[in-house]
């Protein structure tokens, strides 16, 4: 490339400032038009990670835009097609637009080497980015603007560093319709080697997952109940069976890769990260958390907490436990947790105890909770990753006599539900029913008990919501004193009790 050598210094002079010039290299761009121009195959090999923006040179951005065009359009993309769709009285080092085109081509690489020089070009452009959000933090950290904390300005920071490292998967606009199709393809792929020949994570409830296809990536599930209904043990329930079925296959660029289940982060924003380890194994050992809190239990007990103890600790389950987190914090610790361990499942206890902006704190609480559930939703989108999100029931249900929740019972529920991509009610009926015990002895107490037969150790996971899916209750079974959500035996199953 010796006669584009001063050609590319007056380029480079052209462009960069006298202090310190941003990183680029002109003569790797040159090449690789060059070889586009010669031969449209160089195209296909950097297409695919390749942006006109990449480029540093202006005139360099045009060339490679106007060869991508007529190269996507089917046509040829050279010196004399090009011509006729740039400037002609543009002066490059003494050369004209018809000239310097035919020089790239006189001087070009070979094919083989175009993958090699796209990812020159690409490595540069993020070096330049690297320094513009440098420059930013800053130049802001020196204004220190009223309107924007120090704090705001980390998790902003964050947020554009990790949009910069997921260049490649994210934000790149829209995309042919084909490369969809081409990832729904890998996703059938993927779920008929998962186990369960599931779509999404498993749940490790089957007729749950049978009615929804597993945990859906980008997908936010709401989980709704009153108090007492089991809400947060459904969650750590689904959220340990996704770590401990957690297998990952190391890539080729030394990467892992998620083959089955899934590494889980869990917001417990309610109780602490021990209250949380207690009732996981409370739910793997079958004794009490109640009788692990108070020492109540027998060696055989202790021995079989012991070894539980060490299975957890072995399992991609990572547990933050602050209080009167904001969504814009939350969203940073997420992003952190899948840049540095990786990223399956996330899961937040609960909704209303998250906090918004403080612009949008003191309008409303019904406009701070569209902002966190709409930025929730964004949330999975980015990561990629189902968003299990808990919620709190309005009073209401607590009104009528049939009190299995709808829709309408979601507090601020026109944001909850309109964000959702699922939304599901845990319902206990036995849990309604125990308070309503009548006096011992009489006939009401012994058809009582009757009722109490039959909707013991049962909950019901209603599904008011689905995107893509049916809608419709699922009937599991529910042991409070463990805490633990299980398959119904086959004979609990409802088909068989239609006709009665």
């Amino acid at each position: 490339m010796a006669p584009l050598d001063s050609t590319a210094r007056k380029l480079a002079d052209t462009t960069a400032p006298q202090y310190r010039t941003a990183p680029h290299n002109i003569e790797a761009e040159q090449a690789l038009l060059g070889a586009i121009l010669v031969n449209n195959e160089a195209f296909y090999r950097v297409s695919d990670f390749l942006e006109p923006g990449h480029f540093h040179e202006p005139l360099h951005q045009q060339i490679y835009e106007l060869a991508s065009n007529l190269v996507r359009a089917g046509k040829t993309a050279t010196p004399i097609t090009l011509k006729t769709f740039l400037p002609s009285d543009i002066d490059i080092g003494g050369l004209n637009v018809s000239q310097y085109l035919a020089r790239l081509a006189a001087e070009a690489t070979t094919v083989i080497n175009a993958a090699d020089y796209g990812r020159t070009i690409a490595d540069h452009a993020l070096r330049r980015n690297l320094i513009g959000i440098g420059e930013d933090m800053v130049n802001v950290a020196f204004s220190s603007p009223i309107d924007f904390a120090p704090r705001e300005q980390i998790e902003d920071a964050e947020r554009r560093l990790y949009e910069l490292a997921e260049t490649n998967r994210y934000g790149s606009g829209f995309q042919r319709f084909s490369q969809a199709l081409t990832t729904a393809v890998d996703m059938a792929a993927r779920a008929f080697q998962r186990e369960g020949k599931l779509s999404g994570l498993a749940t490790g409830l089957k007729d749950l997952d049978s009615k929804m296809g597993g945990l859906q990536a980008s997908d936010m599930i709401i989980v709704a109940g009153r108090p007492g209904m089991g809400k947060t043990a459904l969650a750590t329930n689904i959220a340990y069976n996704v770590a401990r079925a957690y297998r990952g296959e190391v890539q080729p660029d030394g990467s892992m890769l998620t083959v089955n289940g899934g590494i889980v982060g869990f917001f417990s924003l309610e109780m602490s990260a021990e209250q949380l380890a207690t009732r996981i194994i409370a739910e793997r050992t079958e004794v009490p958390s109640s009788s692990i809190r108070r020492g109540g239990i027998s060696e055989s007990d202790f021995e079989k907490i012991k070894d539980v103890s060490i299975e957890l600790q072995h399992l991609p389950f990572y547990v933050d436990e602050t209080g009167g987190l904001s969504i814009s914090q939350l969203a940073a610790r997420a992003r952190r947790l899948k840049r540095q361990r990786g990223l399956d499942l996330l899961v937040i206890d609960y909704i209303q105890l998250l906090q918004g902006s403080q612009k949008r704190a003191s309008e409303s609480r019904v406009q701070e909770v569209t902002e966190i559930t709409t930025n929730l939703k964004a949330l999975a989108k980015e990561l990629n990753v189902p968003i299990i999100a808990l919620s709190q029931l309005s009073r209401q249900v607590e009104s009528r006599d049939d009190k299995r929740p709808q829709l309408s019972d979601l507090r601020e529920s026109g944001s909850i539900e309109q964000d959702a991509d699922v939304v599901m009610f845990v319902f206990r009926e036995e849990y309604y029913l125990a308070n309503k015990e009548p006096r011992p002895g009489t006939e009401e107490h012994m058809k009582w008990q009757t009722e109490m037969e039959i909707v013991m150790g049962k909950a019901e996971l209603i599904i008011g919501k689905q995107r893509h899916g049916p809608t419709g209750t699922v009937q599991v079974q529910f042991d409070a004193h463990v805490t633990r959500f299980g398959d119904l035996a086959p004979e609990h199953h409802m088909p068989d009790r239609i006709g009665e």
